[in-house]
């Protein structure tokens, strides 16, 4: 069976490449004389975010945070962190990347809990949302694309651990 069978494309590898070049040059325009931390949250954000970076001409760091909100397709509510900082973020520019705000619900939490730690100031930067499964508003300073409520797989999204290699952004048709 070949990668791509069994799924139809919503987002091909160039309009993922060319909206990863866009925003990578918008926050470097935003964060000019300064070098943000962008903080990759696990898993899923992993392939969008090494583009990103790459796109971004800026000193930066790079950490990450894991959480856990899933069980298969379905959001629980309830956020777990899986995996913390490695480094403090005190007095940092922080930009959170990642993969797709569904309910807003882990946003919210990640947003909540970055805000105890003292950071200059914390912005999101999400590749996917899809507004209409919000559950809670949280601000995307920096958006790849809105899609409608359907579950999605690839660049880095998985189904229970496995796609996440696909080059694309696909619905499952199985």
């Amino acid at each position: 069976m070949r990668l791509a069978e069994g799924y139809r494309i919503l987002l091909s590898e160039e309009a993922l490449r060319d909206r990863v070049k866009e925003i990578g040059a918008r926050i470097a325009r935003d964060y000019a004389g300064r070098s943000p931390v962008l903080v990759g949250v696990l898993k899923g954000s992993f392939v969008f975010m090494a583009d990103l970076v790459r796109a971004i001409d800026l000193p930066l760091e790079v950490d990450f945070i894991g959480i856990t909100s899933y069980e298969g397709t379905e959001s629980t509510g309830v956020v777990r962190i899986t995996q913390d900082l490695s480094r403090p973020v005190e007095g940092k520019d922080v930009l959170l990347v990642e993969d797709i705000v569904d309910t807003g619900l882990s946003m919210r939490y990640l947003l909540d809990n970055l805000a105890t730690r003292h950071p200059a100031s914390v912005k999101v930067c999400a590749l996917l949302e899809k507004p209409s499964r919000a559950r809670v508003t949280v601000p995307i300073d920096y958006r790849g694309f809105e899609i409608e409520d359907v579950f999605v797989v690839g660049y880095g999204l998985d189904h229970s651990g496995t796609g996440r290699n696909l080059p694309f952004v696909g619905v499952p048709v199985r």
